[in-house]
């Protein structure tokens, strides 16, 4: 018979590259008390990397050693595992949306769970709490405009939701200006200038 720790392993070799290895999706190999044992020996031999409470990956090997699995492949499988919508902070929003020319230099991501933080090799993601305002899109490009408007503050929307007005396909504009009804009432006014004017 198998050790838990190899039990373990061959589960989360299986798994695609980025997805969490989670104590409660092994319950069927032993007890909660063992699994957490089997994953904390594991992480300790650099088998793999533990992320957050409970939470695991699986590192990546190629030929140039090993590494963290990609920010984006974890946060989605995240994501997805936990029932969340998670997505890009405003400011990266805006630096991606051409907005701004300012880079984040830490990850945070917004969530619909609770505010927490993950770490990923030497890398640290923050995730926070967000109003479900600011996740509505969730993985849309209005989605991004959502957010980066809101980080941009009220008065900062009118230029930006002109400069968004140009640059974005009319569907994608169309999407901002349906969702506006959802927004704070500063936004939902800037947006609807913005689509009339």
């Amino acid at each position: 018979m198998q050790r838990l720790t190899e039990q373990i392993l061959a589960y989360a070799e299986r798994l695609p590259e980025g997805t969490p290895v989670v104590a409660k999706s092994l319950l069927h190999l032993g007890n909660r008390a063992a699994v957490d044992q089997a994953l904390s020996r594991l992480a300790g031999r650099g088998q793999l990397i533990r992320a957050g409470r409970g939470v695991y990956l699986r590192p990546v090997t190629s030929r140039f050693g090993t590494r963290a699995p990609s920010l984006e492949q974890a946060v989605e499988a995240l994501a997805a595992q936990r029932g969340e919508v998670i997505v890009s902070n405003g400011a990266a929003a805006a630096n991606a949306l051409g907005l701004t020319t300012q880079v984040p230099v830490r990850s945070v991501y917004l969530t619909s769970g609770r505010s927490r933080t993950m770490s990923l090799g030497k890398q640290i993601v923050e995730l926070r709490h967000a109003p479900r305002w600011q996740l509505t899109l969730a993985n849309r490009p209005a989605g991004e405009a959502v957010r980066a408007l809101a980080w941009l503050g009220p008065k900062k929307a009118g230029e930006a939701l002109g400069t968004l007005k140009r640059k974005m396909p009319p569907a994608a504009f169309g999407e901002l200006v349906a969702a506006a009804p959802q927004l704070p009432t500063w936004l939902a006014q800037s947006v609807s200038k913005a689509a009339h004017g």
